[in-house]
């Protein structure tokens, strides 16, 4: 009699057949499990497109597998661990192998069911090597992870260890405002839905959100590897200007929209960087994009990994500036709101389930932190909101480095502004009921006020921060501070009501 077949379980992030718990496998040598968790599902009020996102990639892996030859179990439990029991006990399965998830808490289920795990291979830099590279250090910050990511990777650099170009950071040729030229934009592929995809829509319940599914997503590696394509022909070139720029018309301008493929496994990030980089070794795109496009990649998202394992479980849960307020209806979509560029932000997230990073910064994190926004509440939200939401991405982002609840162990100063930011980097104030020079007044921008409130509101806590010292000296100064924060006190009903 022949032994029981091993199981790999393969978890709804880690959808690439070169995943370390499945690479080396082979048809007839394991039996291969998915499970999708009801109480995941009821457990947050979900985009309709990230709901969508992962059980599509996953169906679609699970019969990519079977094509090949394995036999897969797809399975819906109550939990992900009543999945696993159920499915142990229908084929008598004596080892559970999975790659190690992308998790906390994931990890820490996995251990109490009795998975044997391998090691996560989805990211360029394991928590063991940024935990190395962090060791040593008094004080760290991305830019020298980035350097070191860049040197020992070999990404973009010269035979003498120095950067391909002279500089590591070209930053400050991509930050210019929104173009006045009304240039077009590069578009995307959107995907037919198919089977699997429609099935899924159609059985979609709950408290869902946001528009239903068109193919923006890819859900296939082969749809994944045609999004990388698009991007390095025709929007790498022309990314880095702009790529701080908002424009209410255009969702996404010159951005890559990859991140949902790498962070669910149907893209590697190493495979992405070397993409463009081999562009610009070709003279196909200049090295403002691709430094920055690569900056993204193998520094910024490796970086937010690395502080994720190395910081929790406890970081997940700081509030360093007791913010108490609920994320507002403006928000969730339970509102509208006058307020031109969180309108069209949010109209980006409804339409798309994404928005840009200086959208999720600049317009969502900014009045979020200005206002006081729960950093847990907002965290939950964007994590559900967001295509490419997950725990890893939204706690250092949205604890760390938007709400500034770690008191700064991630960003050296909070990243609050009031509307003279929105204003430059966007086309939304004009013609906006708000005005973003005013902070007093019923039209007084929103965000102007709440800048001043917040630094009045936590000057204790900020005025040890030597980089506040100017702003906070600003604020001392006002002569109609006081005005300035009654009007505050109206906005911040006023967003709490849904009547702002």
């Amino acid at each position: 009699m022949s032994a029981p077949l091993e199981t790999v379980w393969i978890l709804g992030d880690q959808i690439n057949r070169s995943i370390a718990s499945l690479r080396d496998r082979s048809p007839g040598d394991c039996r291969i499990l998915f499970v999708t968790s009801e109480a995941k599902l009821a457990s947050k009020r979900w985009h309709r497109q990230r709901r969508h996102l992962v059980l599509s990639a996953m169906a679609h892996f699970a019969a990519e597998l079977r094509a090949e030859g394995f036999e897969v179990d797809e399975r819906s439990a109550p939990t992900l661990g009543a999945g696993l029991r159920a499915h142990v006990d229908e084929f008598e399965v004596e080892t559970v192998v999975a790659m190690s998830p992308m998790s906390w808490d994931g990890e820490a289920m996995l251990e109490r069911l009795g998975v044997s795990t391998v090691a996560n291979n989805q990211f360029l830099c394991s928590a063991d090597e940024f935990n190395e590279w962090v060791s040593p250090r008094k004080s760290f910050k991305m830019e020298d992870f980035y350097r070191w990511q860049r040197t020992r990777l070999d990404i973009m650099m010269e035979p003498d260890g120095k950067p391909v170009g002279g500089k590591w950071n070209f930053d400050h040729e991509n930050r210019e405002p929104p173009p006045k030229d009304g240039r077009a934009w590069p578009e995307i592929t959107e995907f037919e839905l198919d089977e699997i995809d429609v099935a899924i829509i159609d059985d979609a319940s709950g408290d869902l959100w946001g528009d239903e599914p068109r193919g923006v997503w890819p859900v296939t590696r082969a749809q994944a590897l045609q999004r990388l394509d698009e991007f390095i022909d025709h929007a790498l070139s022309p990314f880095g200007a702009h790529e701080d720029a908002m424009l209410g018309a255009e969702w996404k301008l010159a951005h890559s929209v990859l991140s949902s493929s790498m962070n669910i496994g149907l893209l590697h990030p190493g495979e992405v960087a070397e993409a463009a980089a081999e562009a610009f070794r070709e003279g196909n795109a200049p090295i403002n994009s691709v430094e920055g496009f690569v900056r993204q990649v193998i520094g910024w998202r490796e970086y937010v990994w690395g502080l994720y394992w190395y910081w929790l479980p406890d970081y997940r849960d700081m509030n360093a500036l007791s913010a108490d307020r609920p994320v507002p209806p403006a928000f969730t979509g339970e509102a509208e709101t006058a307020m031109a560029c969180v309108s069209s932000v949010i109209d980006h997230l409804e339409t798309n389930g994404y928005t840009h990073h200086i959208e999720r910064l600049m317009v969502l994190g900014n009045l979020a932190l200005t206002a006081g926004v729960n950093p847990q509440a907002m965290m939950d939200w964007m994590w559900a909101s967001f295509v490419d939401g997950a725990e890893w991405v939204m706690v250092p982002n949205v604890i760390g480095m938007a709400l500034h609840a770690d008191g700064g162990m991630m960003a050296t100063k909070p990243y609050a502004s009031g509307g003279a930011y929105i204003n430059k980097m966007s086309d939304r104030c004009k013609g906006c009921k708000y005005d973003p020079k005013k902070r007093t007044g019923e039209n007084a921008c929103p965000f102007t006020s709440l800048y001043w409130d917040f630094l009045a509101r936590n000057e204790d806590a900020l005025k040890g921060n030597h980089r506040m010292g100017q702003q906070l000296a600003g604020m001392r100064r006002l002569k109609d501070l006081e005005a300035t924060r009654e009007r505050a006190s109206e906005v911040l009903a006023a967003l709490d009501a849904g009547t702002l």
